[in-house]
């Protein structure tokens, strides 16, 4: 048992020793990871390859979340639905898509304080991603979990969808 307590000791010192994730710190590393950011601390609009994103924080309750507009829910239809559930499950990963006032958007939530630098440059590209391969693979890496069955019939081309729009 006190062979245990050193090794105990040190994997706790190194696992407190490791800095929490701050808002400052989260800005540092979006700005080295996106193209155009602009905002204020919690609250950032940032562009990745002409793809509006949002990242909203909160750092009393210990919450981060980067969204991507997809396209509008008026434009979807049942079978593009059922596709968006059956990647949340197989090819989103650590990204799902989700509904919230009346748009689909592409949504990666955590807690702030734990987020390594490294999640979260996999977290701008994850969102990135299953906002691009919308209507195609619904993916959010090249990685998929098990055999997913989605349709590309219905799919409305990348024109159709708000990010591709130009304004």
């Amino acid at each position: 048992m006190k062979t245990y307590l050193p090794i105990l000791a040190i994997l706790l010192s190194s696992f407190f020793a490791q800095a929490q994730m701050t808002n400052q710190k989260l800005e540092e590393i979006l700005t080295q990871e996106v193209d155009s950011i602009d905002g204020f601390t919690g609250r950032w609009q940032m562009k990745l390859k002409d793809l509006p994103m949002i990242v909203l924080t909160d750092a009393t309750n210990d919450r981060m979340r980067i969204i991507a507009p997809i396209i509008e829910v008026a434009r979807l239809d049942e079978d593009l639905l059922l596709d968006c559930l059956t990647a949340n499950f197989h090819s989103a990963l650590d990204v799902k898509y989700a509904i919230s006032d009346n748009v689909l958007w592409s949504v990666y939530v955590h807690p702030l304080s734990p987020l390594s630098e490294q999640e979260v440059r996999s977290a701008v590209q994850q969102v990135f991603l299953a906002a691009a391969t919308f209507g195609t693979s619904f993916s959010s890496t090249p990685l998929l979990f098990g055999g997913g069955d989605a349709s590309e019939q219905n799919a409305p081309s990348k024109k159709d969808s708000l990010i591709f729009k130009k304004t």
